[in-house]
């Protein structure tokens, strides 16, 4: 069973240049789904790529990288049919929240004796 290779661009990444890369690897027109808002010039957008070989993976993720991903998701034993963006979606947000988020620096302080009866000198 082939995986899904997922990836969140930024609005500053080119989806053209994505495709032209990851065609540039072999992978057919049916292979892989780039998924555009309306406003595509200036949105965040999702692809995602059908892995049928785990050699492939990294270089996909490569191509990815390259082009800016924000995120990379693999969801293995799925096929690019049963990878419409209703079903990605889905399962990405299950996983956001899943994970563990790094808080910002915590300050811990050290506790004192505070006032007692004994007079230092």
């Amino acid at each position: 069973m082939s995986s899904i290779l997922a990836g969140l661009f930024g609005p500053h990444s080119d989806y053209k240049k994505l495709e032209k890369e990851i065609e540039g690897l072999g992978f057919l027109d049916s292979e892989y789904i780039v998924y555009l808002s309306d406003d595509h010039h200036n949105s965040q957008y999702l692809a995602s790529v059908e892995i049928k070989n785990r050699d492939l993976t990294e270089k996909v993720r490569h191509i990815f990288d390259e082009n800016h991903v924000h995120k990379t998701y693999l969801f293995e034993n799925m096929s690019i049919d049963q990878a419409s963006y209703i079903n990605l979606k889905r399962l990405i947000d299950a996983r956001s929240k899943a994970e563990i988020h790094s808080s910002p620096d915590v300050r811990i302080k050290a506790q004192h004796d505070g006032i007692n009866s004994e007079v230092k000198a």
